[in-house]
């Protein structure tokens, strides 16, 4: 993809057709667009709920076990007016962002630094190779024994686990730069601080946006995880017990809050993304279609 974003906008002509998604025809087609995969996706919701319905009912599944929609789905209304149920929601997003944010910040200065430095990435790569693929889970364990039934045990899990997930984006968006745009800021005497901020950074930024975004699921995933293993306070928590009590419609409530919660953090991120991106032709691509 190409790294810098002025080349379009130096030439006037080019740059015109950029401004055509702005037409009402266009702007109609991107809402008949939008309307058709609402519907489409409100289709596949109705068509899952029915054959999940149909499941129990036909004695496909026993239903003390795999309980219908019509059991399920009052239990989730009956919780979202208990406070406790927020409560739990409210812990898992808390140690969630705490996690998200820290494994964004470290991430990126690291991988900018390493980047920068071919030395730094030559002798880092073995290192980042051998511990990229170790399962989080797997620290589960060693997080418990360091630092018992804490917080911290799931902030670790969740840490190790974003910050490969940014670190890697942003380690190949600074080695992205075009060597052309390095070359032309020396000759203009630009520091090593203002390469940094006008070149690589807005370079990096499509490959940071998206690390953020895979990390964001990364991390909602091991927190629900966390609490479910460690047992700190939370939605996971809350699953384990309603599981060990034997209220599978609870179980089956608490698992459709994760999975709404993974959707909302995933379109809120998007909606981040596109706003963040909207100078990039990554972008402006998609409306044009």
């Amino acid at each position: 993809m190409p790294s810098t974003a002025p080349a379009p906008a130096a030439d006037a002509p080019a740059s015109a057709p950029a401004t055509a998604p702005s037409s009402p025809r266009a702007r109609g087609r991107g809402r008949r667009r939008a309307a058709r995969r609402a519907g489409l996706g409100a289709l596949g919701i109705v068509l899952f709920v029915g054959v999940w319905q149909l499941v129990p009912t036909l004695g496909l599944l026993d239903g003390r076990y795999f309980p219908p929609p019509t059991t399920v789905l009052p239990r989730l209304a009956v919780d979202l007016g208990d406070l406790e149920f927020w409560r739990n929601v409210g812990r898992t997003l808390s140690t969630w962002a705490i996690g998200l944010v820290i494994a964004t910040v470290a991430a990126t200065v690291l991988a900018t630094v390493i980047g920068l430095v071919p030395f730094l990435r030559r002798a880092t790569h073995t290192t980042v190779e051998f511990l990229r693929p170790i399962p989080s889970v797997a620290l589960i364990p060693l997080c418990i024994l360091v630092f018992g039934i804490q917080p911290q045990a799931a902030l670790v899990i969740i840490v190790f686990a974003s910050f490969w997930q940014v670190f890697v984006q942003v380690l190949y968006g600074v080695a992205d730069v075009d060597a052309v745009a390095r070359d032309t800021a020396r000759s203009f005497g630009l520091g090593r601080w203002s390469r940094v901020v006008n070149l690589v950074l807005p370079t990096a930024l499509p490959y940071l946006m998206t690390g953020v975004r895979l990390a964001a699921a990364v991390a909602l995933i091991l927190a629900v995880t966390a609490e479910m293993f460690i047992g700190n306070p939370g939605l996971g928590r809350a699953l384990i017990f309603a599981q060990s009590a034997g209220d599978y419609p609870q179980v089956y409530a608490l698992v459709i809050t994760t999975g709404l919660l993974g959707l909302l953090v995933n379109l809120v991120f998007r909606l981040i993304e596109r706003r963040a991106l909207s100078w990039h032709q990554s972008v402006r691509g998609e409306e044009v279609l």
